[in-house]
């Protein structure tokens, strides 16, 4: 299994925070944002990680993570040019990936418990992808994609309903198959000029072959000013409970 950390994007609700430094160099508590889905992927054995982000911060992202020798993986980057949609940049890892199955997970992932057991089950499965999910609230999911489940099989994927079917919310940690690539290259751009999640993770839903897991712990966004000071103040009452 490789590792692929989508650390683009422009962060316009972050900014003026965003005009002088990448989004996910930004400090939740007692780290940079982007430690976390890097410890993410360490904890659950996945070594060889490929870190796609934009151009206007490149440098300091490299500049930060290095090699990986220090923090115990093996570092790949690649820069995406333009923002145009999370399909699109992951498509960008189709050379590093190669015949292996990988694991695609946002650089603003804020994750409190390890997915190993979800990293096992799909390596050793048959599926050909597997989106984690989180229960939220009915507020959470209207900013979010949802899936409706049936067990573990995915039946409907909703992005942003006015009126949510469901709470759980596709958090951004999705793992594929090498299949990802070719349904990537036949995704149109939506309206707003991208291609998006909820498409790709739809190829495999009408194919039959979308599963999900539910996370345990918390799942924290920090996508927004108010949402990047509720996580530090999070992170911080865990850290100091001891959970």
């Amino acid at each position: 299994m490789k590792g692929v950390i989508l650390a683009g994007g422009t962060a316009m609700r972050l900014r003026p925070l965003t005009l002088v430094t990448n989004k996910h160099l930004l400090p939740i508590y007692n780290k940079p944002m982007i430690f976390y889905p890097i410890e993410t992927l360490k904890d659950a054995g996945i070594k060889d990680i490929l870190v796609i982000t934009g151009k206007e911060h490149a440098g300091a992202v490299f500049s930060l993570l290095g090699s990986g020798k220090e923090m115990g993986v093996n570092f790949t980057f690649k820069v995406q040019d333009e923002p145009s949609g999370i399909p699109s940049a992951i498509g960008i890892a189709e050379d590093f990936v190669g015949g292996d199955k990988f694991v695609a997970i946002n650089g603003d992932n804020i994750l409190t418990h390890p997915i190993t057991r979800f990293v096992k089950e799909f390596e050793q499965g048959s599926e050909d992808a597997r989106i984690l999910l989180y229960k939220g609230t009915p507020e959470q999911a209207m900013k979010s994609g949802v899936a409706v489940l049936n067990g573990d099989r995915v039946v409907q994927l909703i992005e942003k309903p006015k009126s949510p079917p469901s709470t759980m919310i596709s958090i951004g940690v999705n793992m594929y198959s090498p299949e990802a690539f070719g349904a990537i290259k036949q995704l149109k751009p939506s309206p707003r000029g991208e291609t998006e999640i909820t498409e790709l993770n739809g190829y495999f839903l009408r194919k039959g072959t979308l599963k999900a897991s539910v996370i345990d712990g918390h799942w924290l966004d920090a996508g927004t000013i108010e949402e990047l000071m509720e996580a530090n103040i999070k992170l911080k009452e865990l850290k100091n409970s001891g959970k």
